[in-house]
């Protein structure tokens, strides 16, 4: 039976595989129609109409992850790296009779790369479906609180 806690424990785990960099795990959490989704502007509705910071599917979550993982990603010399402080998960719902389990969470990430160091902050949304026992991510979105600035790249997951 999916709980409040399980959901929490969810979104907790997603965040240390992110920062161990444990990408094969962190993509199996992902529903095979999981989507990541950072959106350009405050309460934007439309991921494919609108523009956005990114909108992945699975497919190119595994194209960044083999280049971040890739020997030959002369990019990622040194490798970046990430952690994310996290608050403490609002659970939005949790209705195992409908199969509906949201989740939203505000955070502080940093992502590192050499001297380089940068800070977001933000919510991250987790819209869940139950497989099997286990839980899967349908939608992961991220709203940057400065989603308008101008912004480097962004390597990692947030």
């Amino acid at each position: 039976m999916i709980s409040e806690k399980t959901i929490t424990d969810f979104v907790y785990l997603e965040a240390d595989l992110l920062d161990t960099m444990q990408w094969q795990a962190w993509l199996d959490l992902f529903h095979p129609e999981g989507r990541y989704w950072m959106p350009l502007e405050w309460q934007q509705q439309d991921p494919v109409l609108q523009p956005s910071l990114m909108y992945e599917d699975l497919l190119l979550m595994k194209v960044r992850i083999e280049r971040l993982a890739g020997e030959r990603t002369f990019s990622q010399k040194p490798k970046s790296r990430c952690h994310h402080l996290l608050q403490a998960p609002q659970i939005v719902a949790c209705d195992p009779a409908a199969g509906i389990f949201k989740a939203r969470t505000s955070f502080i990430y940093t992502e590192t790369r050499g001297d380089t160091l940068e800070r977001f902050s933000g919510w991250a949304s987790h819209d869940l479906v139950q497989v099997g026992d286990d839980l899967k991510i349908r939608l992961k979105r991220i709203d940057l609180v400065n989603f308008d600035a101008p912004f480097g790249n962004i390597q990692l997951f947030m």
